[in-house]
């Protein structure tokens, strides 16, 4: 990991600006991601999580300020796993299709997949431990399952960077604990840069290395999780759930639309 930390920046974003409904929430926002690192983004509804997620995805466009890709980087490498709505999980395709459509960005205008690109859907469906249920149903799948057939889409997109908004919302706490060390896996031992949205205490204090809050008023806080618990934004979210148990929330109004490489089905 240290590394890793060594590396050029995947991500940075410089002085970054972001505004919902004629309403800026998110103000000078500076911030680098390396590979192998996890950012965690937590805070209440509204105040711009979503938001800033379409940003660095290319769907919002920011007010000022400017999102820097390197280390080989771009914005269509980026695979993205959103929240589920009650239509996405009720998806009548089966795993291997919903899987191989995170190759979709790379097809253009031929209307199959290579040889090259099954075989990647294969070993990204090895990797999470899902292969085996290829031939089923998506709807049939438990929620546990759904997400990790989900993130296989999403790695079929990226090996640098991935997008996580809620992973765990709606899962029991087995599940999640599960797709939390699958998270941890990805990113400690495989070198995949994370940002994460989550109003889990347990994933933040289980995944991050770098904490983002975003509260109400603009107010936040930007730095390392060994100094999050110090300050009162920290104090505050971490007293919420002082037995780590997993937190559930709605997805917010401002929920991202799919069309991306790594998006919803």
């Amino acid at each position: 990991m240290n590394n890793e930390r060594n590396k050029e920046p995947l991500l940075t974003c410089q002085s970054l600006c972001l505004a919902y409904e004629n309403r800026e929430i998110i103000h000078e926002l500076s911030f680098a991601l390396r590979p192998g690192e996890c950012l965690c983004v937590v805070g209440e509804n509204g105040t711009g999580k979503s938001t800033l997620l379409k940003a660095l995805l290319g769907l919002k466009k920011p007010s000022e300020g400017r999102i820097v890709f390197g280390g080989g980087l771009t914005q269509r490498g980026i695979g993205y796993l959103p929240q589920q709505t009650p239509v996405q999980k009720d998806f009548p395709a089966a795993v291997g299709e919903v899987v191989r459509s995170g190759l979709l960005h790379e097809t253009g205008v031929r209307p199959w997949y290579t040889k090259a690109q099954r075989c990647r859907a294969r070993e990204r469906m090895d990797q999470m431990g899902i292969a085996g249920l290829e031939k089923r149903c998506f709807r049939e799948l438990s929620g546990g399952q759904q997400q990790r057939v989900l993130l296989a889409r999403a790695l079929c997109a990226t090996q640098q960077l991935l997008l996580l908004d809620e992973p765990a919302a709606g899962l029991d706490p087995l599940a999640a604990r599960e797709l939390s060390h699958i998270i941890a896996e990805l990113h400690r031992e495989q070198g995949i840069a994370v940002i994460l949205v989550t109003h889990d205490v347990h994933s933040v204090l289980a995944q991050a290395d770098l904490v983002l809050h975003l509260a109400v008023g603009g107010e936040r806080f930007l730095g390392a999780l060994a100094d999050y618990p110090a300050h009162p934004l920290g104090q505050t979210f971490l007293a919420s759930d002082p037995c780590g148990e997993n937190s559930r929330s709605e997805p917010e109004q401002d929920n991202i639309s799919n069309g991306k490489a790594g998006a919803g089905i």
